[in-house]
């Protein structure tokens, strides 16, 4: 009976493990001056980059406030960087992902952290 306890508790310490070391997809908010605050959002593409972005901003500004952008900025870093040009990127990973398809595999290059957005904004009362 102990055998098993100390077995689940194994399998449950590690799945915790695993579920913990994923790419976070926001980030929290970093106070800077004149009561403004940055964020950065992950993302398989820029839209999800943004949105994770957005989604932090909303959190950190509460319900009694809107986040109000002074700055933006999205950047591709993906696992091509430095090796290719964004748009160049996304025709390998299409190619890949028909490949994969064909041949029943997962050959996708992608990950969760390909975009990165930064957002700089202050909060304001609704």
């Amino acid at each position: 009976m102990k055998k098993i306890i100390t077995l689940a508790s194994a399998i449950a310490a590690a799945a915790l493990l695993s579920a913990c070391a994923s790419t976070p997809t926001n980030s929290l908010a970093i106070q800077k001056e004149n009561n403004q605050y940055e964020v950065t959002g992950l993302g398989k593409t820029q839209i999800i980059a943004k949105n994770n972005a957005i989604s932090a901003a909303n959190k950190t500004c509460g319900n009694k406030a809107s986040p109000v952008l002074t700055d933006e900025q999205t950047a591709y870093s993906g696992a091509l960087k430095g090796v290719v040009d964004e748009q160049t990127g996304q025709l390998i990973q299409a190619a890949a992902n028909v490949i994969g398809n064909i041949a029943g595999r997962n050959a996708g290059l992608s990950k969760d952290d390909d975009y990165q957005t930064v957002l700089t904004f202050r909060c304001q009362a609704n």
